[in-house]
């Protein structure tokens, strides 16, 4: 009967190199996963989100639940007493008045964030934007907008980009969703946001 062949020292040093780079491949197709892995963003996160679950506060004081604008589309805006764009507050109430029979409502959120141009209180914001441009849309309480200590309703909004300036908007669909900004610059009468608005109208 013939004797089973003894793996000789070269065989057996090529077997360990074999399990060795079969480890090491092992290993490797392990760690590529973890390393192609990255932390959702904010935006990512907030993306999709309703601003319905939230209450923020109006001007007077009073508690104002966002979900009772359910259904309606809105332009969201942070507002500033002295800014070079404040006169735009009398295209946004042009703006409110003419659309507010189909569903659409401009919300005004004064902010001193940028310049420190609304340094004032609820009851002189009030006036002023009453006595000044016939302000009738909801304006609420002043909140910050950017920063590590901004508003819930900001954080949100950031999914489609940090406001950069006073006036800057957020045009919400009727769930509640961001779905386009426009930068400050853009006019309450710009087809560019009056035709954003009609579409957003339109849908569902």
């Amino acid at each position: 009967m013939s004797q089973p062949a003894i793996p000789t020292r070269s065989t057996a040093s090529l077997g360990a190199l074999v399990l060795l780079c079969l480890l090491v491949l092992a290993c490797q197709r392990d760690e590529k996963p973890a390393a192609m892995t990255r932390e959702p963003t904010e935006a990512t996160v907030n993306a999709g989100k309703s601003i319905h679950s939230l209450t923020m506060q109006r001007l007077d004081g009073t508690d104002v639940a966002l979900g009772s604008f359910a259904g309606k589309v809105l332009l969201i805006v942070n507002t500033a007493s002295e800014c070079g764009y404040t006169p735009q507050f009398e295209g946004l109430q042009a703006l409110h008045t003419r659309y507010a029979d189909q569903g659409f409502a401009v919300l005004g959120f004064p902010s001193n964030d940028f310049g420190g141009q609304e340094p004032g209180g609820p009851s002189e914001i009030a006036t002023f934007c009453k006595a000044r441009y016939g302000v009738t849309f909801p304006m609420f309480a002043k909140v910050e907008t950017v920063g590590a200590k901004r508003s819930p309703l900001y954080t949100l909004l950031a999914a489609q980009g940090e406001p950069k300036w006073n006036f800057h908007k957020y045009l919400i669909d009727k769930h509640g969703v961001a779905k386009q900004a426009f930068p400050s610059s853009t006019r309450p009468d710009s087809a560019e946001l009056q035709q954003a608005i009609q579409a957003a109208l339109a849908a569902p």
